[in-house]
């Protein structure tokens, strides 16, 4: 009865998906409100994961060579205006500091949104050769834009974020830098969260302030909708001119470099949520599981049990494995519920008899597969489970939730169609490469561009919209 009581406390997704998505956050002890509107208070559980999230990324970065750094929190309005794109792009967004203390300050100070202007300004003073270049550096911070409608994870007025911001020599190296670490996103996405990703380049309106190009990962959530998993952007030489960052040339010449920078943030976790999570309540990847692996001893006043509990964790321990024996004071319904909605990727469950016949039975959250495994064979299984077997099952089923919620429209007519009568998705239509059509399409349909996908499939030879001839194939849907 505990379980079913537990399960109950989370609304179905199918009745109400945001509700359902709440109600995760708030009973897997994720997140807990606060007295400041928009912000959230990330708990340990959901922090761990981030942690995780947080170590697996750095590696990845630190591998190809870049540094970690750290840039203040406030911006000068004068330098933040120094890029007008930049600034009219972020304007609706920013907080100010006007006082400190008591004291009005005589110029106001901007609440960092993203540290591009920062950058800059400590690049103009470091950079003076092509010797210097290149710069590849990240840092790990919370930014805070003023939204209007905030949701946990996805858009909140203060988020944990990385955002990497690197300088080169040439074009060429900086485009490099910029396709390099969209794709070290979109593998992170698909290997450590078992997320599909659609890897792309944003129309020019929706393109970050300031950057010349800015390409992106877009993921299907559970229901249908779309969700920018990570952005990466190549800003060309404007920043360098605009805070006269200059360096001289192997020819002795005085030449701009050229910028990126590149970012993802704790929406990822909510992405984690809505791809993999069920009406029981999370489902998470191994990689990124604060608790791989649970231990539950059954009948554990009996002699032995709890002892050969903490015998399989120190042999898992041993292993790298993330596990923990569960010994408190609760029945084992109310376990397998709490486990269960805290999407912990694999159960052990080890009684008297499992001890008599030596075996144990593992359980496997995101299939709800149940299978005998003797204590020789546990180590190895428990590797193959946690490597290989649930991260490409995770991916497969979400794959699978893309390709069929995925349309290929040649009208508007099409659009709603596919829209109202199987639901939302992702559309595959052509377009001209007119503005005027894509916000067309998003006025009549709800579906807003996503990006034009680095693969492309040529649907028809119109624009989905104005039936003229069509430039490329454009993703469009509805998005967090």
């Amino acid at each position: 009865m505990a379980k079913k009581k537990m399960v109950e406390a989370i609304t179905s997704m199918d009745e109400d998906f945001a509700q359902w998505y709440t109600d995760i956050c708030k009973k897997a002890e994720l997140i807990e409100y606060t007295s400041v509107k928009g912000c959230m208070v990330i708990r340990p559980y959901g922090y761990a994961i981030w942690e995780n999230m947080q170590h697996d990324l750095d590696t990845r970065f630190k591998a190809l060579g870049h540094e970690n750094v750290c840039m203040p929190m406030f911006i000068p309005e004068s330098l933040l205006n120094k890029e007008k794109d930049h600034v009219e792009g972020f304007a609706p967004e920013v907080a100010w500091v006007t006082h400190g203390g008591s004291e009005k300050l005589e110029e106001r100070l901007c609440v960092r949104p993203t540290s591009e202007t920062l950058f800059c300004e400590h690049y103009a003073n470091i950079v003076h050769s092509y010797r210097d270049l290149p710069k590849l550096y990240n840092q790990w911070v919370s930014v805070v834009r003023w939204e209007k409608t905030t949701r946990p994870f996805l858009r909140s007025r203060e988020f944990l974020w990385q955002e990497g911001h690197t300088i080169h020599e040439t074009a060429d190296e900086a485009v490099r830098e910029t396709e390099q670490m969209l794709n070290v996103y979109a593998d992170f996405c698909e290997t450590s969260l078992a997320m599909p990703v659609v890897k792309g380049k944003k129309t020019e309106s929706d393109k970050f302030a300031g950057a010349v190009s800015t390409y992106a990962i877009e993921a299907m959530m559970h229901d249908g909708k779309a969700l920018q998993a990570g952005t990466s952007h190549y800003f060309g030489d404007g920043f360098a001119k605009a805070f006269g960052i200059q360096f001289t040339s192997r020819d002795n010449k005085l030449e701009y470099p050229h910028q990126t920078s590149w970012g993802v943030t704790t929406r990822l976790i909510g992405a984690v949520i809505m791809t993999h999570g069920d009406d029981s309540g999370l489902v998470l990847p191994p990689a990124v599981a604060p608790v791989q692996v649970i231990i539950l001893p059954i009948q554990q006043f009996k002699e032995g049990v709890l002892e050969k509990a903490d015998e399989l964790c120190e042999m898992l321990k041993a292993q790298g494995v993330r596990v923990k024996v569960d010994d408190r004071d609760q029945s084992p319904g109310w376990k397998f519920a709490e486990h269960e909605m805290r999407g912990v990727p694999v159960r052990i469950e080890v009684g008297p008899k499992d001890i008599e016949n030596g075996k144990c039975v593992v359980a496997v959250r995101y299939s709800g597969e149940k299978m005998d495994v003797a204590f020789d064979e546990l180590a190895a299984k428990i590797k193959t489970l946690l490597e290989n077997d649930i991260p490409k099952g995770m991916f497969d089923k979400a794959a699978e939730n893309r390709k069929n919620r995925t349309y290929q429209c040649t009208t508007v007519d099409e659009i709603n169609a596919a829209l109202t009568e199987k639901g939302d998705g992702f559309i595959e239509a052509m377009w001209c490469g007119d503005e005027a059509c894509e916000d067309k399409v998003k006025e009549l349909t709800g579906a807003g561009s996503r990006c034009i996908p680095f693969e492309q499939h040529n649907i028809s030879d119109k624009c989905v919209c104005c039936g003229k001839p069509a430039k490329c194939m454009v993703l469009w849907g509805k998005a967090y």
